[in-house]
């Protein structure tokens, strides 16, 4: 087991996981607050981005204040140098997360509907989505992981909690889309278990934020329009294919203890 002392940079703050928890809840306010008070007046569907006003409105603008409070908090812990690297690898066949997870990125964006709102929004679009991916690997990958090693909790637990509380703060989501959101929180917590495992396989917490933003940006370029892009269905197919393996190799992923430099 590591000390806080061998995690946290020099004269970096410590933080309970009691206080990690008020973080992810006044994260959820924030976002949960912006989102309406930037649509107000829009004729606006959650999860739905018809044009470059709502990608705007509805999606850069609430994202963007999350963003800005994200990097605070890890200014004022002084996490940065525990949060931008890791240094717990894992055995290099994990890669295939990251790969396979681009893979499906590649094949299941709708080009043909991007191509048809034009470019403004297509940049727009990618930049919301890729601000997502870093607010919310800084948040929970970044803040979450340092903030439950340096409390000296074992790997396994770092996955776990980490991803347990990257679900269910999807959960919050029930106000805006209903029941719906609960199934949500598990495809989350699991595709959170992916983005964890890319951060170790990488080294670099950069890596998962670009797959993260990437992931969700070919995910909803499926949803644009009244027809469901039929691709769409391989990001689906790709969760379950990434699920089993890594269910069935999940002895092979540490690597053995005596090629290990943490405990």
């Amino acid at each position: 087991m590591t000390s806080a002392a061998e995690i946290l940079p020099p004269r970096a703050r410590r933080l309970p996981v009691w206080g990690f928890v008020a973080i992810v809840l006044a994260y959820l306010v924030i976002v949960q607050g912006a989102l309406p008070l930037a649509t107000s007046g829009m004729d606006f569907e959650y999860g739905k981005f018809p044009d470059t006003e709502t990608v705007l409105r509805a999606l850069l603008i609430p994202v963007g204040v999350s963003m800005v409070f994200a990097v605070l908090v890890a200014t004022v812990l002084g996490w940065w140098t525990s949060i931008w690297k890791d240094d717990r690898p894992v055995q290099r066949w994990v890669r295939i997360v990251p790969v396979l997870l681009i893979a499906a990125v590649i094949v299941g964006t709708s080009y043909a509907k991007l191509a048809d709102r034009g470019l403004t929004y297509t940049v727009c679009f990618l930049l919301g989505a890729l601000m997502v991916g870093f607010t919310e690997e800084l948040m929970f990958r970044g803040i979450g992981i340092v903030t439950f090693r340096s409390n000296g909790y074992s790997e396994a637990k770092v996955a776990l909690w980490t991803c347990v509380i990257f679900g269910l703060a999807h959960g919050t989501n029930v106000f805006t889309e209903g029941p719906s959101a609960f199934v949500q929180v598990l495809v989350t917590a699991v595709a959170g278990y992916f983005f964890y495992l890319t951060r170790r396989v990488s080294g670099l917490i950069l890596v998962g934020m670009v797959v993260h933003g990437l992931w969700d940006f070919g995910l909803f370029t499926g949803t644009l329009g009244k027809d469901l892009y039929p691709l769409t269905a391989i990001f689906i197919l790709m969760d379950i294919v990434l699920a089993v393996t890594l269910l069935v190799r999940r002895r092979k992923i540490e690597l053995p203890v005596a090629d290990r430099t943490w405990t």
